[in-house]
């Protein structure tokens, strides 16, 4: 009897999805750049757009395989759900940065530097949990540890945000430069959100399949 051979078509989910994960660290490592430097903003803003474009050209060939596989390496709903929740965190990084440039903000203070950091940490973490999908049935634990990682820092970024809004609408009597500010917070805040979100599809993945 016929075998069928699944590991060229798996191989191809799990290359697409470590490209993903490796195109959010060079997001958020391009972003923390911008807000450390604040010099060069729109063309930082400019390099910034060609990597959310190529995390959309990435999650356009998931779908694609997703559409064309009969068999896939796990559910093909998981499968969808990881390669947005990716695309996602990239996308708000760079939300983030292009309204930064569009209200022509003052330099960014010790808030969005803290966020940049802790949202560069997270990046770093999801690239390093990516991988070990590919045995995702063997690797439990080091997808699970990565994952309590990820939530940890999640906390750290919300109590940072918190802490952000507080002091704008405390010491800030510009209404529209609270406004501006708080958007950009808002953005931030909901890319390390994003990644939690990434966690909580691998932690699922790896429980699934364990």
């Amino acid at each position: 009897m016929a075998k069928f051979r699944l590991t060229p078509r798996d191989n191809k989910f799990f290359d697409l999805f470590e490209a993903s994960a490796h195109n959010i660290v060079r997001a958020a490592a391009s972003f923390q750049d911008l807000i450390n430097s604040w010099d060069g903003i729109e063309k930082r803003v400019d390099d910034l757009t060609q990597i959310e474009h190529q995390g959309d050209t990435i999650t356009h060939e998931i779908m694609r395989e997703l559409n064309k596989s009969f068999i896939t390496p796990f559910d093909r709903e998981d499968i969808g759900t990881l390669a947005h929740s990716l695309d996602d965190v990239t996308d708000l990084i760079h939300a983030a940065a292009d309204t930064m440039m569009l209200y022509r903000v003052r330099a960014p203070g010790r808030h969005v530097k803290e966020l940049a950091e802790t949202l560069a940490q997270m990046a770093a973490e999801v690239e390093k949990a990516v991988p070990f999908l590919r045995k995702h049935d063997s690797n439990l634990d080091t997808i699970l540890s990565h994952c309590v990682e990820i939530n940890r820092l999640e906390n750290v970024a919300d109590r940072t945000y918190r802490s952000a809004l507080a002091e704008l609408f405390d010491e800030n009597s510009d209404l529209a430069d609270v406004i501006k500010w708080r958007e950009i917070y808002e953005y931030m805040e909901k890319a390390t959100d994003m990644c939690e979100d990434v966690a909580n599809v691998l932690e699922s993945i790896a429980l699934k399949h364990a």
